[in-house]
C-alpha cells in the first residue's frame, strides 16, 4: 500500500489519498496540494538555516519576495511566513551585500557591526524562533578575528557567515583566511557560507543575470579552494554549511576528484580521497529542491549533511517547499532534512 509518505508516492498519490471521491474534480489541485506541503513531517516544525535579515541601516539590493507585498523586510514578515509554512526556527544571516560589508574600508567594517547588532536583537526579541549566524569583514583578516569574538563571545550567535569570496581576489581556502579558520576550529563553530559573484564574472558580456549562474558556480570555487588548501583536514572541527543544494558542486564531484592536483604539499589533504573530503560540508537544499539538483545531491551528499532552507526573502518560500512532495523522500528521510540533521549543529532548538 502507498502512503502519503511512501517513497514511491507521486504527487498523483497524495492528491488522490487527501481527496475525497468525486470531490477532486471541484476543489483546485494547489489548493489541495498546498495543505500538504505547508506542513511539516518534523516534531516542531522546520528549522530554516537559509533564511536573511534586512538591516535597514544597510538596506540595498532586492527586497521581499511576498506576493502582494513591496514594503522593506521585517522580521514579522519573516515570521508570519514562517508560521504559514510550518517553519519553527529561521537563521538569519546578511543577505546579497558583498559591496556593502566586503569593501575592505573602515565603512566595510562598520557596516557589518551594524548588521551583527541588528541581527543580534531579532535574535533576543525572538529566542525561540529566530538563530543568527553573524557576518565578518572577510577582506580585512585583523577584523574578521574581532568580529569572530565579537559574535560568538559577545552578541551569542550560533555561528559565523561568510561569503564564498571576499570581493577582491581571494577564496576563503587562501592561506590568508588561516587564522580565521585555526579559531573557528578552537572553537567548534558553524560556519554558512553564502555565494556571491566574484568581481571577475559580475560583468561578463553573455546576456546572462548574475544571479543565473555565478552564485552556483562560485559555490563550487569555493569548496575546492577550501579542500584543495586542506581547510577541511587541517580544521575538521569547523562545521561549513553550503546552499543551494551545493551549486554545480555535487553534479562536478567526479570531474573534481580526476583534476585534483596531486602534488607533495596537496596530497595529505586528501587521506580517504577527494569525495570523502567534500563530503564534509553540510548544504542546505534552498531554492534548490527540484529533482535534477537533488538527484545529484542526494547521491553525494552524507545523509545527515542536507538541511532544509529557503533563501527567503529574496527567494519566496514555495519555490522551495513546493517542490518536497514531488522528491518521493521517505517521512524519515524527510524528517532530518527539516528539523534533525539541523539540531544535530545547534541543540538549543532541539524539541
Amino acid at each position: 500500500m502507498t502512503t502519503l509518505f511512501d517513497s514511491n508516492a507521486s504527487r498523483r498519490d497524495v492528491l488522490k489519498a487527501l481527496a475525497p471521491v468525486g470531490a477532486a474534480a471541484a476543489i483546485p489541485a494547489a489548493e489541495l496540494y498546498g495543505q500538504f506541503v505547508n506542513k511539516s513531517t518534523a516534531k516542531g516544525g522546520r528549522i530554516d538555516v537559509h533564511h536573511h535579515t534586512s538591516p535597514p541601516a544597510l538596506r540595498n539590493g532586492r527586497g521581499n519576495n511576498v506576493k502582494g507585498q513591496n514594503s522593506p523586510w521585517t522580521p514579522e514578515m519573516s515570521l508570519a511566513q514562517m508560521d504559514k509554512f510550518d517553519i519553527a526556527v529561521a537563521m538569519l544571516s546578511m543577505t546579497q551585500m558583498g559591496d556593502t560589508l566586503y569593501s575592505n574600508t573602515e565603512q566595510g567594517r562598520r557596516n557589518v557591526r551594524i548588521g551583527n547588532d541588528y541581527g543580534a536583537k531579532v535574535m533576543a526579541d525572538h529566542p525561540k524562533r529566530f538563530g543568527l549566524f553573524t557576518g565578518v569583514p572577510l577582506p580585512d583578516i585583523d577584523g574578521v578575528m574581532k568580529e569572530i569574538e565579537y559574535g560568538l563571545d559577545t552578541l551569542k550567535a550560533d555561528g559565523i557567515g561568510i561569503y564564498t569570496n571576499d570581493n577582491q581576489t581571494r577564496w576563503p581556502g587562501d592561506p590568508y583566511f588561516d587564522p580565521m579558520w585555526k579559531e573557528l576550529n578552537r572553537r567548534k563553530a558553524v560556519v554558512y557560507m553564502h555565494p556571491l559573484a566574484p568581481p571577475c564574472c559580475t560583468k561578463l558580456n553573455d546576456s546572462v543575470p548574475t544571479a543565473m549562474n555565478e552564485y552556483d558556480f562560485d559555490i563550487t570555487r569555493a569548496c575546492t579552494s577550501i579542500m584543495v588548501n586542506g581547510v577541511l583536514h587541517n580544521y575538521p572541527d569547523v562545521k561549513i554549511i553550503i546552499p543551494h543544494s551545493g551549486g554545480t558542486m555535487p553534479m562536478i564531484a567526479g570531474r573534481i576528484k580526476d583534476r585534483y592536483p596531486h602534488n607533495p604539499k596537496t596530497e595529505p589533504y586528501i587521506p580517504n580521497g577527494v569525495i570523502a573530503e567534500l563530503q564534509k560540508f553540510y548544504i542546505d537544499i534552498a531554492h534548490a529542491s527540484f529533482p535534477y539538483p537533488m538527484a545529484a545531491m542526494m547521491k553525494f551528499a552524507l545523509p545527515d549533511h542536507i538541511m532544509f532552507g529557503t533563501d527567503f526573502s529574496p527567494e519566496p518560500i514555495e519555490s522551495t517547499v513546493n517542490e518536497l512532495p514531488n522528491l518521493g523522500l521517505s517521512a524519515k528521510v524527510m524528517k532530518a532534512i527539516e528539523r534533525e540533521n539541523a539540531e544535530k549543529l545547534f541543540p538549543r532548538f532541539k524539541v
